[in-house]
């Protein structure tokens, strides 16, 4: 076999200049922990999402569990989510003791089924995580609406979502709390991290002794100028804050979304263009009151239309010297689930659906042209070669 020259790797982050220079700075300043450059990332989150409060982490699991913990979501308590998600969604919930409930998708939106989620409501329910599959938006006003009927909380998975908008409304800005990623293959990365949106300062300021070990004070606060100050432990907290030399990152990240989104949807169209008339199913078109974060670029295989299976197709991509991912095998059919909850193959026929057929494709503000040229050539002959074999 020939040696692969380059490989095109999935999700790469575009590092430049000005994130290196500034993570630089922070190493010389000798402040790499939680301190001023962590206070900026969050003002920045919030004004771009038009949110009262940001508070960063250092992911965006730990902001679904600290989320789920400012709702006083408890043991014995049910959360419904979408079973088309990272594994994290689901396992946070049982983190805090509560128990996932998993509402089926629709297939166009790979979202949660918005028009079934009152029927799985018992007096159980506290919370609804809807999941912005790819970087699409759910329904938020139906979801919000039913919410308010049952006095429950939402709480957005936005992983894939910084930059969406839902009529004119940014992501972040709409249900209680909203949970971001920043790693490294999202829209705009910190390596690691993540961050809560919300309006409420009692909740902002639960979260952010959470996230320190429960502690009153965080070191940038007993450490700083001002001189040193006592702290006292008000919670049994966690190690879940986020680093300046993360946020030095971001900082940068966030000053170029807007280029970064322009260059995924030149990506986005070329695809579309050059790979509509193949027998597999190409991301559907969304309606104009949403924006479309375009963080996943998902096609869905099907071994008797494309003769090729996903992971046969997979296999081939990488050979090829090109990275692709799934996402989703759907939450309930992965061991913990099935022999904790007794979840079985066609309890969700349309996450089933996708799960089986989905490939996300490279989609990234790194890659150029010539190398998305490669990756739609590829497909082509792993398709057309295959299928008529």
């Amino acid at each position: 076999m020939s040696k692969i020259k380059k490989y095109i790797t999935f999700g790469a982050p575009k590092i430049e200049k000005e994130e290196i220079k500034e993570v630089i700075d922070s190493l010389k300043s000798r402040w790499i922990g939680t301190g001023p450059k962590v206070a900026k990332f969050e003002e920045i989150i919030k004004n771009y999402t038009g949110s009262k409060y940001a508070i960063s982490l250092n992911s965006c699991t730990a902001a679904l569990h600290l989320s789920l913990l400012a709702c006083g979501i408890e043991r014995g308590d049910e959360v419904i989510t979408s079973p088309l998600t990272f594994a994290a969604t689901a396992n946070t919930i049982i983190h805090v003791g509560a128990k996932p409930v998993f509402v089926d998708i629709k297939k166009e939106t790979m979202n949660i089924d918005e028009d079934l989620i009152e029927k799985a409501i018992t007096d159980k329910t506290k919370a609804i995580i809807p999941v912005h599959m790819a970087g699409r938006p759910c329904e938020m006003d139906k979801i919000m609406k039913v919410a308010k009927k049952h006095n429950l909380y939402v709480i957005e998975d936005a992983a894939q979502a910084i930059g969406a908008e839902y009529k004119s409304k940014k992501i972040g800005s709409i249900g209680d709390l909203t949970c971001f990623s920043f790693y490294v293959t999202k829209n705009i990365t910190t390596g690691e991290g993540g961050m809560i949106t919300t309006t409420r300062k009692d909740w902002t300021e639960k979260i952010r002794i959470y996230r320190l070990h429960g502690m009153s004070k965080d070191a940038w606060k007993r450490y700083g100028d001002s001189g040193y100050k006592h702290y006292d432990f008000i919670y049994p907290g966690y190690k879940y804050n986020l680093t300046d030399i993360a946020a030095a990152i971001g900082i940068h990240q966030m000053a170029k979304i807007d280029s970064f989104d322009e260059r995924r949807r030149e990506i986005w169209e070329y695809y579309n263009e050059n790979l509509e008339d193949l027998p597999i199913i190409l991301p559907p078109k969304w309606p104009e009151y949403i924006k479309h974060a375009r963080h996943l670029y998902t096609v869905l295989i099907d071994k008797k239309r494309a003769g090729v299976s996903r992971d046969e197709f997979m296999q081939k991509m990488h050979e090829a010297g090109i990275g692709t991912g799934v996402h989703f095998n759907p939450v309930h059919l992965h061991s913990y689930y099935r022999n904790n909850f007794h979840y079985k193959k066609s309890n969700f026929p349309n996450a089933e659906f996708i799960g089986e057929r989905t490939v996300s494709i490279p989609l990234s503000p790194v890659l150029t042209g010539l190398e998305v040229k490669k990756i739609t050539e590829t497909i082509r002959k792993i398709i057309i070669k295959r299928r008529y074999i």
